[in-house]
Protein backbone atom coordinates (compact mmCIF):
# COMPACT_ATOMS: atom_id res chain seq x y z
CA UNK A 1 0.00 0.00 0.00
CA UNK A 2 3.02 2.02 0.88
CA UNK A 3 4.35 1.65 -2.04
CA UNK A 4 1.75 1.85 -4.21
CA UNK A 5 0.56 5.31 -3.12
CA UNK A 6 4.45 6.72 -3.46
CA UNK A 7 4.53 5.09 -6.57
CA UNK A 8 1.17 7.27 -7.85
CA UNK A 9 2.37 10.20 -6.46
CA UNK A 10 5.04 10.57 -7.98
CA UNK A 11 3.82 9.49 -11.68
CA UNK A 12 1.41 12.60 -10.64
CA UNK A 13 3.96 14.56 -9.54
CA UNK A 14 6.11 14.18 -12.80
CA UNK A 15 3.20 14.28 -14.81
CA UNK A 16 2.05 17.95 -12.96
CA UNK A 17 5.47 19.28 -13.75
CA UNK A 18 5.57 18.76 -17.46
CA UNK A 19 1.81 19.22 -17.51
CA UNK A 20 2.64 23.46 -16.22
CA UNK A 21 6.17 23.22 -18.39
CA UNK A 22 4.60 22.80 -21.26
CA UNK A 23 1.38 24.43 -20.67
CA UNK A 24 2.73 27.63 -19.57
CA UNK A 25 5.15 27.54 -22.66
CA UNK A 26 2.28 27.41 -24.94
CA UNK A 27 0.57 30.61 -23.24
CA UNK A 28 3.73 32.44 -24.14
CA UNK A 29 5.47 32.63 -20.57
CA UNK A 30 9.06 33.53 -20.98
CA UNK A 31 11.98 31.08 -19.83
CA UNK A 32 12.58 32.78 -16.32
CA UNK A 33 8.94 33.05 -15.82
CA UNK A 34 8.83 29.47 -16.36
CA UNK A 35 11.53 28.59 -14.14
CA UNK A 36 10.24 30.67 -11.38
CA UNK A 37 7.18 28.93 -11.16
CA UNK A 38 9.35 25.78 -9.53
CA UNK A 39 11.54 27.93 -6.90
CA UNK A 40 8.09 27.72 -4.64
CA UNK A 41 8.24 23.70 -5.53
CA UNK A 42 12.11 23.30 -4.41
CA UNK A 43 12.50 25.89 -1.58
CA UNK A 44 9.10 23.96 0.65
CA UNK A 45 10.53 20.75 -0.65
CA UNK A 46 13.96 21.72 1.72
CA UNK A 47 11.57 23.09 4.49
CA UNK A 48 9.58 19.58 4.31
CA UNK A 49 12.91 17.83 4.34
CA UNK A 50 13.63 19.89 7.42
CA UNK A 51 10.76 19.41 9.32
CA UNK A 52 9.36 16.66 8.14
CA UNK A 53 11.03 13.91 10.06
CA UNK A 54 9.95 16.03 13.44
CA UNK A 55 6.33 16.15 12.27
CA UNK A 56 6.42 11.89 11.47
CA UNK A 57 7.61 11.49 14.49
CA UNK A 58 4.56 13.99 16.30
CA UNK A 59 1.93 12.41 14.42
CA UNK A 60 2.85 9.14 12.55
CA UNK A 61 4.35 8.16 9.28
CA UNK A 62 0.72 7.46 7.43
CA UNK A 63 -0.64 10.49 8.96
CA UNK A 64 1.87 12.11 7.28
CA UNK A 65 1.98 10.35 3.79
CA UNK A 66 -1.68 10.95 3.64
CA UNK A 67 -1.26 14.81 4.22
CA UNK A 68 1.21 14.84 1.25
CA UNK A 69 -1.57 13.21 -0.88
CA UNK A 70 -4.55 15.70 0.11
CA UNK A 71 -2.29 18.52 0.02
CA UNK A 72 -1.06 17.33 -3.37
CA UNK A 73 -4.81 17.27 -4.79
CA UNK A 74 -5.49 20.51 -3.12
CA UNK A 75 -2.71 21.70 -4.95
CA UNK A 76 -3.50 20.36 -7.98
CA UNK A 77 -7.64 21.57 -7.55
CA UNK A 78 -6.01 24.93 -7.42
CA UNK A 79 -4.62 24.71 -10.83
CA UNK A 80 -8.01 23.84 -12.49
CA UNK A 81 -9.24 27.21 -12.67
CA UNK A 82 -8.93 28.76 -16.29
CA UNK A 83 -6.28 30.11 -17.67
CA UNK A 84 -7.03 33.74 -16.94
CA UNK A 85 -6.60 33.40 -12.87
CA UNK A 86 -3.78 31.63 -13.13
CA UNK A 87 -0.63 34.00 -12.27
CA UNK A 88 2.80 33.34 -11.43
CA UNK A 89 2.33 34.05 -7.73
CA UNK A 90 -0.94 31.97 -8.07
CA UNK A 91 1.42 29.52 -9.71
CA UNK A 92 4.46 29.67 -7.58
CA UNK A 93 1.59 29.09 -4.72
CA UNK A 94 0.24 25.56 -5.86
CA UNK A 95 3.95 24.64 -6.35
CA UNK A 96 4.97 25.73 -3.16
CA UNK A 97 2.06 23.05 -1.76
CA UNK A 98 3.45 20.37 -4.04
CA UNK A 99 6.58 20.46 -3.08
CA UNK A 100 5.64 20.11 0.43
CA UNK A 101 3.41 17.36 -0.27
CA UNK A 102 5.69 15.72 -2.25
CA UNK A 103 8.52 15.38 0.26
CA UNK A 104 5.68 14.71 3.17
CA UNK A 105 4.76 11.68 0.77
CA UNK A 106 8.59 10.90 -0.02
CA UNK A 107 9.76 11.26 3.28
CA UNK A 108 6.69 9.09 4.93
CA UNK A 109 7.33 6.66 2.29
CA UNK A 110 10.91 5.92 2.78
CA UNK A 111 10.99 6.00 7.04
CA UNK A 112 7.91 3.61 6.64
CA UNK A 113 9.40 0.72 4.72
CA UNK A 114 12.31 1.29 7.06
CA UNK A 115 10.32 0.84 9.94
CA UNK A 116 8.95 -2.26 7.73
CA UNK A 117 11.84 -4.07 7.65
CA UNK A 118 13.48 -3.62 10.26
CA UNK A 119 9.78 -5.18 11.68
CA UNK A 120 10.04 -8.07 9.39
CA UNK A 121 13.79 -8.97 10.09
CA UNK A 122 13.71 -8.79 14.11
CA UNK A 123 15.43 -12.34 14.18
CA UNK A 124 17.75 -11.73 11.16
CA UNK A 125 21.26 -10.89 11.75
CA UNK A 126 22.43 -7.22 11.73
CA UNK A 127 23.94 -7.21 8.66
CA UNK A 128 21.70 -8.86 6.81
CA UNK A 129 18.75 -6.34 7.84
CA UNK A 130 20.90 -3.54 6.60
CA UNK A 131 21.12 -5.20 3.17
CA UNK A 132 17.83 -6.12 3.35
CA UNK A 133 17.20 -1.87 3.98
CA UNK A 134 19.12 -0.90 1.21
CA UNK A 135 17.74 -3.37 -1.09
CA UNK A 136 14.35 -1.68 -0.42
CA UNK A 137 15.54 1.77 0.08
CA UNK A 138 17.24 1.52 -3.57
CA UNK A 139 14.27 -0.18 -5.34
CA UNK A 140 11.87 2.46 -3.96
CA UNK A 141 14.24 5.74 -5.18
CA UNK A 142 15.26 3.91 -8.43
CA UNK A 143 11.39 3.19 -9.11
CA UNK A 144 10.77 6.90 -7.72
CA UNK A 145 13.35 7.88 -10.48
CA UNK A 146 12.33 6.10 -13.65
CA UNK A 147 8.24 7.06 -12.95
CA UNK A 148 9.30 10.68 -11.87
CA UNK A 149 10.35 10.24 -15.86
CA UNK A 150 7.60 8.13 -16.86
CA UNK A 151 5.47 10.74 -15.41
CA UNK A 152 7.33 13.57 -17.57
CA UNK A 153 5.54 11.64 -20.78
CA UNK A 154 2.59 10.89 -18.77
CA UNK A 155 1.74 15.16 -18.50
CA UNK A 156 2.46 15.30 -22.20
CA UNK A 157 0.26 13.06 -23.34
CA UNK A 158 -2.56 14.15 -20.78
CA UNK A 159 -2.28 17.75 -22.03
CA UNK A 160 -1.99 17.03 -25.50
CA UNK A 161 -4.98 14.48 -25.28
CA UNK A 162 -7.48 15.93 -22.65
CA UNK A 163 -6.17 20.24 -21.88
CA UNK A 164 -4.57 21.27 -18.64
CA UNK A 165 -7.25 21.56 -16.76
CA UNK A 166 -9.12 18.52 -17.51
CA UNK A 167 -5.92 16.73 -16.89
CA UNK A 168 -5.48 17.94 -13.11
CA UNK A 169 -8.69 17.41 -12.22
CA UNK A 170 -7.90 13.97 -13.55
CA UNK A 171 -4.95 13.40 -11.56
CA UNK A 172 -6.44 14.69 -8.50
CA UNK A 173 -9.29 11.87 -8.59
CA UNK A 174 -6.98 9.75 -9.13
CA UNK A 175 -4.96 10.89 -5.90
CA UNK A 176 -8.40 11.35 -4.05
CA UNK A 177 -8.93 7.38 -4.70
CA UNK A 178 -5.51 6.19 -3.75
CA UNK A 179 -5.80 8.43 -0.81
CA UNK A 180 -8.59 6.74 0.54
CA UNK A 181 -7.56 3.74 -0.05
CA UNK A 182 -4.71 4.58 1.61
CA UNK A 183 -6.55 5.45 4.93
CA UNK A 184 -8.66 2.45 4.73
CA UNK A 185 -5.85 0.38 4.03
CA UNK A 186 -3.18 1.81 6.65
CA UNK A 187 -3.83 1.49 10.38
Amino acid sequence: VITGNYWVFTLTDGALRMLILLHFYQLGYSPLALAMLFVFYEIFGVVTNLVGGWLGARIGLNKTMNIGLFMQVFALLMLAVPDEYLSVIYLMTAQGLSGIAKDLNKMSAKSSIKLLVADMSTNVRKDSQQEKLFKWVALLTGSKNTLKGVGFFLGGLLLTSFGFQAAVLLMATVLVLVAALSVSLLK
